[in-house]
């Protein structure tokens, strides 16, 4: 019996300690470290390169933030699956990183007042190393079902958020109306909408269209 694949990872800090610890503790568990990035510009841009399966990344990273990171992936790669980890468990913080397209999250130890000023550049403890390398796993193993829409599927509801018709829409794409009807209908079951303005109502949500 073949082998399975390993799961290929990213891992974006803007704490070269952090980074290599990370991927240390991700190695030892079988996921292969195919990108180290500095911050999220770098990210997207190894990202480009790599397309791996898992991108892990710091919430808070100078230029672009995880979660803007996280929403430009959801749009340009969809087919990799974003975590963020981050020492700040603000509901409405991690509430907006899902949002964005994150399939979840790792919260790193809290620091003690005696370490806190050391923290930002300190290297994660052995269990939170270990905690994002099995939400990694889980991520990539049971992908959510909204990131699987097709680049027609995100044109088509893009259009319908501009007010267009299933007949404009096909002139537009160069497709029959019958044709969007049925990028419609899947595009809602992935969404688990009910209506055409609920399905268009979420892909905005989770910045599917723009």
């Amino acid at each position: 019996m073949s082998q399975a694949a390993p799961i290929t990872c990213l891992v974006a800090d803007d704490h070269p300690a952090v980074v290599e610890a990370v991927s240390d503790v991700l190695g030892e568990h079988g996921i292969e470290i195919v990108g180290r990035a500095r911050d999220g510009h770098d990210a997207l841009a190894q990202l480009e390169l790599t397309r791996p399966a898992v991108a892990l990344l710091d919430l808070r990273m100078p230029g672009l933030s995880g979660i803007e990171v996280a929403r430009k992936i959801a749009q340009s790669a969809p087919e990799t699956a974003v975590i963020l980890y981050t020492a700040f468990g603000d509901r409405a913080l991690l509430t907006e990183a899902l949002d964005a397209g994150a399939r979840g999250f790792v919260l790193k130890e809290a620091p003690s007042p005696r370490s806190s000023a050391q923290s930002s550049s300190s290297p994660p403890d052995a269990p939170t190393s270990t905690r994002c390398s099995r939400v990694c796993s889980r991520a990539q193993l049971r992908p959510s079902r909204w990131r699987l829409l097709t680049q027609r599927e995100r044109d088509v509801l893009r259009l319908l958020a501009d007010g267009h018709s299933n007949e404009e829409i096909g002139k537009e794409l160069f497709i029959s109306a019958e044709t969007v009807r049925t990028h419609v209908r899947k595009a809602m079951a992935k969404l688990d909408a009910d209506t055409r303005t609920q399905a268009v109502a979420t892909a905005l949500r989770q910045s599917l269209i723009a």
